[in-house]
């Protein structure tokens, strides 16, 4: 297993499917190469001092270690983003959680792609300015519903 470190993945990992937790959420996502299974760890801000959001990934690093590899799929990322209640909740009981949470994940279809806005508008910036223009005046809409 590889660690994740690149912001451009843990945003690629979002967008996949997610399932909750008491102490963290799983998010996973297939990846069209054949490298190992990467897993990343994120905690923020808003659940402490950074001593603590620090104790709150050692405990989800050591629940990953602890892991059979089995619920994991191959080619896939995963990210576990810590809750505050990893700091106080039993282990095993979170390990438990983990497992439940990777099956939960395996049933999810995947979502599909977002579509940015960039897309949408076709055309130049002033070509839609201009459409904007048009649809003031006329009073028509771009959008028949």
């Amino acid at each position: 297993m590889d660690r994740l470190r690149q912001r451009a993945d843990f945003l690629a990992v979002a967008n996949g499917a997610r399932a909750n937790s008491t102490a963290f959420v799983v998010q996973g996502r297939r990846r069209d190469d054949d490298g190992p299974i990467r897993i990343g760890f994120t905690v923020t801000k808003k659940n402490g001092t950074a001593t603590e959001r620090n104790r709150i990934r050692r405990r989800l690093r050591e629940l990953v270690k602890r892991l059979d590899v089995i619920p994991m799929r191959p080619h896939h990322d995963y990210v576990l983003v810590g809750r505050r209640a990893a700091l106080h909740r039993d282990f095993t009981t979170m390990l438990d959680d983990l497992r439940q949470a990777l099956l939960r994940l395996d049933r999810q279809p995947a979502k599909p792609a977002k579509v940015s806005s960039s897309e949408v508008a076709s055309g130049s910036r002033q070509e839609n300015a201009a459409q904007k223009d048009f649809d003031k005046d006329t009073g028509a809409s771009r959008n028949p519903n």
